[in-house]
């Protein structure tokens, strides 16, 4: 697999977020896909700074692009700026939390 940002998009698209059930990018929480020299650096966030499963998501988030692009060099940021906010979900995870009713 071409190692592109809409790529490595689609790998966390199988990163599920074990407390809501709905995976990182309709959850809105991957800021940033940087690809450069065969290095793969991703910006993401979660929902709340306290987040108790902070390390397992990000763990997870880097387990998957390492297995999808296994000779990658792979870094992932928790970054907090700008905040997450509701605003971020796609229309999917809108509707599996009940914002659109």
């Amino acid at each position: 697999m071409n190692m592109t940002s809409d790529a490595v998009m689609s790998c966390l698209e199988n990163v599920i977020d074990p407390e809501l059930g709905i995976n990182v990018v309709d959850l809105g929480l991957i800021y940033n896909i940087k690809i450069e020299q065969g290095k793969i650096s991703v910006d993401m966030t979660l929902t709340t700074p306290g987040c108790p499963m902070a390390g397992m998501i990000a763990g997870s988030v880097e387990q998957e692009i390492r297995k999808t692009f296994e000779d990658a060099d792979v870094e992932v940021s928790l970054v907090w700026d700008p905040p997450w906010s509701p605003d971020l979900l796609s229309p999917s995870a809108k509707e599996q939390l009940g914002y659109n009713r």
